[in-house]
């Protein structure tokens, strides 16, 4: 072999260990998406339905991790203090980055002060639900209801003071002109169990937790609380077809990374959840669960947090709402 060959050789053996280690780092490179919930959850179900799309937009592997604790703010923290190269990402629903900073007077972080938006990724809008075998067949009949005998006021269940389930409420409360009773309890189950007892009146919740008892038989859904219908439940009207307005409770969930990531890596992330949240397979399970895939760009969700933050604020303080 000439020393001419020798040189190609070596530059062809040199190239082709580029393109392996190029291989090998995209095979041992990951992203993280943090849940402030356990493992089975509604955030946790889309958190993983959401993974097996972007693990193949982004071209490789995407990691689940739980960290649950502190309303929120354990994985707040830990998306904060991480590599600000969107290597972690925070998929959270609108109550830990747009309700605890009005809720909690000493909050360890400020979502839109130590968060980048990446975007949004389900609306999971709130559907008013009650017992079967009660009298109210619509939110209007509901709301005549407790019209009708205001020194006994009916009685709304929640899955905790500041949740969304009690906030919506509260919002049915000022939408109406009526006085309906909180009764918070330690989440959404005990809450529901009640509901179908018909030891409380109604319930506000998602409807992805809450579509099996509806079809089930358990419970009934009366009213919706967003701008349109919902297309698991065509037939239940909104509080505005029924003449109630200002009735806007959307549990949406987002993703969002460390504030101080490149801007441009940002957009790619955002491309990478588009594209995974238009792929049949993740929109169609996520909409059978009753999530609605809604990606955004990230100064939409800015806007949507700011907007958000503001409207739940109000609320908070105008009925000087208190966390458990």
């Amino acid at each position: 072999m000439n020393a001419f060959s020798r040189s190609r050789r070596t530059l062809a053996l040199a190239a082709a260990g580029l393109v392996l280690s190029a291989s090998a780092l995209a095979q041992t490179k990951s992203t993280r998406i943090l849940v402030a919930f356990p493992p089975g959850g509604p955030v946790d179900f889309v958190a993983r339905t959401l993974a097996e799309g972007l693990a193949k937009e982004l071209g490789h592997s995407v990691v689940i991790e739980n960290r649950a604790g502190g309303n929120g703010a354990v994985a707040a923290d830990a998306v904060i203090r991480a590599p600000a190269d969107g290597s972690t990402l925070w998929l959270t629903s609108v109550g830990a980055v747009a309700i605890n900073p009005a809720l909690y007077d000493k909050l360890a972080y400020d979502p839109q002060r130590d968060l980048a938006p990446v975007s949004l990724v389900v609306n999971n809008v709130e559907v008013l639900v009650v017992n079967p075998k009660s009298p109210w067949t619509t939110g209007a009949e509901f709301v005549a209801g407790a019209r009708a005998n205001p020194n006994k006021p009916m009685t709304m269940a929640s899955s905790g003071t500041g949740s969304v389930p009690h906030l919506a409420a509260e919002q049915l409360n000022d939408a109406a002109r009526i006085n309906l009773l909180h009764v918070p309890y330690k989440g959404a189950a005990p809450a529901l169990n009640d509901v179908i007892a018909g030891h409380v009146d109604g319930f506000f919740g998602d409807i992805p937790g809450l579509i099996g008892f509806v079809r089930s038989g358990q419970l009934r859904p009366i009213g919706i609380a967003a701008a349109k219908r919902h297309p698991l439940l065509p037939e239940v009207r909104t509080f505005e077809e029924m003449g109630i307005k200002g009735m806007d409770s959307d549990n949406w969930y987002a993703l969002f990374t460390s504030r101080a990531t490149p801007a441009a890596e940002i957009e790619r992330i955002n491309k990478a959840v588009r594209a995974a949240l238009a792929s049949e397979a993740v929109r169609t399970k996520l909409s059978n669960s009753g999530a609605q895939p809604a990606p955004s760009s990230p100064a939409e969700l800015a806007a949507l947090l700011k907007s958000d933050s503001d409207k739940w604020a109000r609320m908070v303080r105008s009925k000087n709402i208190k966390p458990d």
